[in-house]
Formats: structure tokens, sequence, C-alpha cells
């Protein structure tokens, strides 16, 4: 275990009112009353806030004034000595407090050092962990909803007890086994297996069966707006967005590249790309983004396809069509201020079941509409955050995955009337798997991995 203290700026580069230095460790507390000039740190009541003032420990000149939370053992979010420089935000003032505690011995954390000690501390599981910085990423309040939900241990207490769960049938059956002291034991062994394994495995594929939307909330919907040049896609992502992100004129091929925004659609994040319009092109730089376009639309959840109100159908339109087919999209129909020329009755069977929206954005009319329909494509209208337990992380979603199958292995082994002892492999594996996500059974190697993508101060 970890025992050394380390130290770390827990605020975002830049200017700002407040930065924050952090320290934890066994030494924390007595490293920055070395260069507190205040009241005494290490007497101190804990989880109070110190004024002073943070002095040069060679000239005794002032460093800065701050105020100084000091939190004790155990009750912390590392269960170890916690101390918190607040002082000014900027670059040169917090770094020069960083470099001060530095010099009295603390070490520079790593990225995620601070949230993987209070893992190995027992303060916290890995998918807790997990959750931290899924709450700092949050696009959307509801994203950040389900993010809390599994950083209070929603998910952890529901996978804790699935292996409970298990680990007591598996349990009862070594029992039955290594003790058959009744003919109809072998049995009764199997039935309860049979019943125990199918409870865990309908309770795995309900969880699993929300994950779509739970990694939707988390990492947002990979969305790209298309159509030929002019329809008013620029405008679209404008309208969405609320701000001029995207140039918009009367010149076709302006958007000669992607531009990315991330907006909140009715709880919903999508990530949103404008693409350069999809058409043949002499131009060099054009061309170059027209193929981009092509490939974004490959790796989009979503397509938004734009189609001008104003103008038949040519053959652009429907190659585009057919580039989207068997993709999640929705046809947006937009200058509905204009006079109508386009065919609707021919868009409506080139669209099939997917959704028409009509739109003049303009007039930022039909824009309500649109978002309805995009929450609606995935989440069949209102997000439940509430009740809900949520599996929005890829590594979750895989496990999970994982135990599944192995769980469907134990149940046909059982319906063949294989032995108990070599079900008990395929049920043990399972509880292998879920314990990984909350780290019971996850390697070193992986933890450490996972806690490197975390910020630093963190």
């Amino acid at each position: 275990m970890e025992t050394d203290t380390i130290a770390a700026i827990s605020t975002p580069i830049g200017e700002g009112a407040i930065a924050i230095v952090r320290l934890t460790g066994e030494d924390a507390i007595q490293i920055t009353s070395k260069v507190f000039k205040g009241k005494n740190l290490l007497e101190v009541d804990s989880h109070t806030m110190n004024y002073g003032k943070i002095m040069e420990p060679e000239t005794q000149e002032i460093a800065d004034e701050v105020m100084v939370s000091v939190m004790r053992a155990p009750k912390t979010f590392t269960r170890e000595d916690v101390v918190e420089i607040n002082c000014h935000g900027g670059m040169v003032a917090v770094n020069r407090v960083l470099e001060i505690v530095l010099s009295e011995g603390a070490r520079l954390a790593e990225p995620g050092e601070f949230t993987k000690r209070a893992f190995l501390n027992g303060r916290i599981d890995l998918s807790q962990a997990e959750a931290v910085m899924d709450l700092i990423r949050a696009k959307t309040d509801k994203a950040m909803n389900v993010a809390l939900k599994q950083m209070d241990g929603r998910l952890s207490g529901l996978i804790q007890r699935l292996r409970q769960d298990l680990l007591e049938t598996v349990a009862h059956v070594e029992v039955n086994i290594d003790y058959p002291e009744y003919d109809d034991v072998e049995e009764m062994s199997h039935d309860m297996m049979r019943t125990k394994t199918k409870e865990v495995h309908g309770e795995i594929e309900e969880l699993l069966s929300v994950a779509k939307q739970g990694k939707i909330l988390r990492e947002g919907l990979a969305t790209a707006i298309i159509g030929r040049p002019n329809v008013g896609k620029s405008s679209l992502m404008n309208t969405l967005v609320q701000e001029n992100k995207a140039i918009v004129t009367e010149i076709p091929g302006t958007t000669r590249d992607i531009i990315e925004e991330y907006v909140n659609v009715r709880g919903v994040p999508l990530r949103l790309v404008d693409t350069a319009g999809i058409r043949e092109t002499e131009d060099i730089v054009e061309r170059i983004g027209v193929e981009r376009s092509r490939q974004v639309l490959k790796e989009s959840d979503l397509i938004l396809f734009v189609l001008n109100n104003n103008e038949p159908l040519i053959d652009e339109d429907l190659k585009l069509f057919e580039a989207i087919q068997g993709l999640e999209y929705i046809v947006i129909i937009n200058k509905t201020d204009l006079e109508q020329k386009l065919d609707l009755d021919k868009v409506k069977e080139l669209a099939g079941e997917r959704s028409i929206v009509a739109t003049s954005l303009l007039k930022e009319e039909g824009v309500d509409e649109l978002e309805k329909a995009i929450a609606d494509t995935f989440f069949a209208g209102e997000i439940d955050t509430g009740d809900l337990t949520y599996v929005s992380n890829v590594r979750h979603i895989q496990l999970l995955k994982k135990a599944k199958k192995a769980l469907e292995d134990a149940m046909e082994g059982l319906e063949l009337g294989m032995p108990l002892d070599i079900v008990q492999i395929d049920v043990t594996r399972t509880w292998e798997f879920l314990g990984e996500i909350i780290g019971d059974t996850a390697s070193d190697s992986l933890i450490d991995q996972l806690f490197s993508q975390f910020c630093l101060g963190k």
C-alpha cells in the first residue's frame, strides 16, 4: 500500500478566482504546516478551513494568501489525511504553491492517483472510481445523474448481490456433493443451480437491455448532418447549438471540413458533426472534406439528412438515400417557408419507417418536433434516470456479456445433465467476470491502465 504523500493541482489549468492544490498521505498535514503561517495545522480540528499565508521556505517571503482545508483520516475521500490549499487562481500563484509543498517532501501525483488511493484503501470500488470520471465528463444532466448513482454504489450493490447469490449457490452445492446424506440430494442441487442461474441471467439481461441507452448518455450520440450543399445543414447545427459555430452562406461548398460540437437534446448528448456536402467536385480541398464526410457516415449513431423543400429531388439526393440505407437516420425537410417543389410522396417512400420532420430554420419552426424525434428514436420518449440502474461503461458491458455467456453455458450443461462440478466451472467464471466490474478480481495492470486515463489531481 502506498504511504508517501502526493500533491497536485486539482482545478483546471488557466486563470480563475480560486485554484486548489491537494495533498493526501500520512505527512500531508505536517508538510503543509511547515510552510503555512497561521494556526497550527497539526492542532486544528478536522474538516475545518483555516486562513493564513503560504511562505517561501528559504526566504520566508509570502508566496500567497490562502485558505487551507484540513481533513483527517479516515473520513476523507482517500481514507488518508487530506489537505486542500485554496489559493488565488492563476498559473503563477498555484504553481508556486505546488512547488513549495513538493520541495518539502510531497511527490507529484500521477493521473488519477487520488481516486486510485480511494480504491486501494477500500473507500470505493472500481466501478465507483470509474464513475468519478464519468461525472467529470458528463455532457448533460441525465448523464450526470447516471454517474452520480453509479458513484453512490447503485451498480456496485447490484453486482455484489448477484455475486453473493452465485457464491452461496456454489457453496451449497459443494456441501451437498461432499456430504450426500439423502438420496435426492443430487436432484435438489440441480434444481437449486438451475433456479439461481436463471435468476441471475435474467438480471444481467435486464442490465444489458438498457446498456445502449446508458452508453449513449455517457459518450453521446455520434450524429452526422448530411445533405447536398445549401440545404441548411450549417443552419441546423447553429440552431441546435444556439451559437454560430458554422459559416452560413449561399455559396455551395462553404463547409470544407468537419465541424464537431456537443449539444444537449432533451437530456441526450449529441456529438454533432456538420459535414461537407457530399457531391462530385473538382476542388481538391473540398474533395478531401467530402471523403471525410463519407467516413463519418459509417461511424455515426444517428444521421440527420436535410432536404430542401424548395427544390425537387435530384440524383445527389437519391445517392445520399442509398448511402444511408441500413443506418439510423431522420429526414429533415427544411425551408418550408418557401414554395414546395419537393415530392413528399417520393421522400416518404424512400424513407420508409424513418421519421420525417418539417422545419423552417430561418423562422425557427419545427425544432421542437426534431428534438422529440431524436429522443424518441433512442429512448422512446422520456429518459428514466431515477429507478433504472444504467450500465454505461464499455468495459462493464463487455464483462456483463461474458458473464451472461458463461451462465448460458452453465444452463446448457444443466439441461444436458452434466455433472454439477463441471457446471460450477461456468458459474465460477460468471462470478469472476462480475468481480472484475467492481475490482474484486481485476488485475493490477488493468487497475493501473484505468487510473492512468484520469485527469491529474483527481
